[in-house]
């Protein structure tokens, strides 16, 4: 009788949008070395790739994602053609809030590669490169992400690793479940969230 119940409590959950997610981090590791922070982080997705990859490339929404981006946006093209996107986020670490914005020459290769660059000139950062690579792994995709930065405005000095990957470990697991919930036509938010 308790496992027809909790059978029937999941049905209904489910049924009500309040699923519960498939995904997770399998490794997550945050480095800095030169003023530059690197992040790596290795997670497993129950979506298809190609719904993973729109997700990710709608600059349009991709707030969605994340409350640290407080607008996002697809720019004119450069000078070659290739797609620039906007950026600017907002968020504290401690007692430390900061504004920060980005622009990105954007590659892509659907539905398994997205690479950008940032433009320093247009940026609050001297440097930025990320990466997202998505591969189909046990009915869903094995997703790697990594992005190193070099700011262009002081850090304090306690925000070291520690501080960020803390801060990362805590959200990063959100922002997955909600990149995941989106891929597969779920609403971002998840009660109690």
């Amino acid at each position: 009788m308790k496992v027809r119940a909790a059978t029937t409590l999941l049905g209904a959950a489910l049924a009500l949008g309040v699923a519960v997610s498939a995904a997770t981090i399998n490794t997550l590791d945050v480095s800095k070395q030169h003023g530059r922070f690197e992040l790596t982080v290795h997670t497993h997705m129950e979506a298809p790739a190609q719904a993973i990859f729109e997700v990710l490339m709608d600059y349009d929404r991709l707030h969605r994602i994340s409350s640290v981006y407080k607008e996002t946006r697809y720019l004119e093209p450069d000078t070659d053609g290739a797609p620039l996107v906007f950026t600017r986020m907002a968020g504290c670490m401690l007692f430390y809030c900061m504004n920060m914005r980005r622009t990105e020459r954007l590659e892509a290769v659907a539905p398994h590669f997205i690479r950008t660059e940032t433009l320093p000139e247009l940026s609050d950062f001297k440097y930025g490169r990320s990466e997202w690579t998505l591969e189909p792994a046990q009915g869903g995709t094995r997703v790697s992400y990594t992005l190193e930065i070099e700011p262009d405005f002081w850090v304090p000095p306690v925000i070291g690793p520690w501080v960020l990957k803390r801060t990362l470990a805590r959200g990063g697991g959100r922002v997955i479940n909600r990149i995941e919930r989106l891929a597969n036509g779920l609403p971002a938010r998840i009660r109690g969230e």
